[in-house]
């Protein structure tokens, strides 16, 4: 766990929680303020400068206090992204996400990770395959990640079950969906698994919970698997998001006349490994250059104080908004076209999300809001 106070703690949570804090403004107002009560005193000045129009309240000392409370009632540990626990391939994300629950033995995140995903609608050739690759994962030391959704998902869990299985819920940790996968929700904590999720504990799912869950199955994961996916499954997005991070993709090949299969044969096409069995799979692990090592993201400078904190220049923000459109930009790409330095696109683009005026994708790109 970590020695953090239980001030800071509280305090940390408080700003990941706050609206229009996402994950790269979390970062750049860490780097920025290196507290985070000091961030939390200075966002209603940060979010007026950059043109916000109605106050920004940070998320309270008491909704932190009872998440906090929530969670510790179900058994479940906060692990933020400066505690030696944080799951070390999510430390690497660029950007990190600031924390994450965990509810259940935590040790298989400490193992090397796979993902295994596929369609709700799976085949049961693709079931059998699913469940028989997770059970020869676990067997060589893998742990198998996947969202505990219907077909391939639920069928990876249940055939890694023995060797300690990871579950990333688009809820909370203690947010069964689909309900019928109660018994396998229980199976999974029961024998050695746990549940993650980067939302409070007691909140139930919705539709825009489910890309950042893909996000952290492929974080977590130096490899993932489509068994079976449609040609707009969401487990190509996860597959997507993977190979943005660096990691290895791979796809079961399936038959042209299955329209379960054009996913996986989609990703053939542009360069995935074919999977056939585990040994493809530690086959593409051997050769996947190592991630590269966490940075200090989020290890607390010396407190600077709120009004020793850069600040961007209104020019700088102007710049920003007239290169971003309601299509996303890659950061280093808005850093190139704008000939700011990376430091001063990452706090101005941090000013106007604060603002409203700009939102970041799963991916750390940016839009207008």
């Amino acid at each position: 766990m970590t020695d953090r106070p239980a001030a800071f703690r509280r305090d940390w949570l408080r700003l990941a929680r706050t609206s229009s804090v996402g994950a790269v403004t979390f970062r750049e107002l860490m780097r920025r303020f290196g507290d985070p009560s000091l961030a939390l005193e200075a966002l209603p000045d940060l979010a007026r400068r950059a043109g916000r129009v109605s106050l920004l309240s940070p998320f309270s000392a008491t909704q932190a206090e009872d998440e906090i409370a929530a969670g510790e009632a179900l058994g479940a540990q906060l692990l933020l992204a400066c505690d030696p626990g944080f799951p070390e391939p999510l430390a690497a994300l660029d950007p990190q996400p600031p924390l994450v629950w965990v509810l259940g033995d935590a040790r298989p995140l400490e193992r090397t990770c796979v993902a295994v995903v596929g369609a709700r609608a799976a085949s049961a050739l693709g079931l059998r395959f699913a469940g028989t690759l997770a059970a020869d994962l676990g067997a060589a030391g893998l742990t198998v990640v996947s969202g505990l959704a219907r077909g391939v998902d639920g069928a990876a869990h249940q055939g890694s079950l023995a060797t300690g299985t990871a579950a990333v819920l688009a809820g909370g940790v203690d947010d069964v969906y689909p309900p019928q996968h109660a018994d396998l929700y229980r199976s999974i904590l029961d024998s050695g698994g746990c549940t993650v999720s980067e939302n409070p504990p007691g909140r139930t799912a919705s539709a825009a919970d489910f890309p950042r869950r893909n996000r952290i199955i492929a974080g977590l994961s130096r490899a993932v698997v489509v068994v079976e996916a449609e040609l707009r499954s969401g487990s190509l997005i996860t597959a997507r998001l993977a190979a943005e991070m660096g990691r290895e993709v791979l796809a079961v090949p399936g038959s042209p006349l299955d329209p379960r299969s054009r996913g996986g044969n989609d990703l053939l096409r542009q360069g995935a490994a074919v999977c056939e069995g585990a040994e493809d799979v530690l086959r593409a692990l051997a050769g996947l250059a190592g991630l590269a090592e966490p940075g200090l993201e989020f290890e607390p400078a010396p407190p600077k104080g709120a009004e020793a904190a850069a600040e961007a220049p209104e020019s700088a923000r102007q710049r920003l908004l007239s290169l971003l459109s309601p299509s996303p930009a890659p950061r280093d790409e808005i850093v190139r076209l704008s000939g700011l330095s990376t430091a001063e696109v990452n706090a101005a683009i941090a000013e106007l999300e604060l603002a409203g005026h700009v939102v970041f994708t799963a991916g750390g790109g940016a839009a207008l809001a």
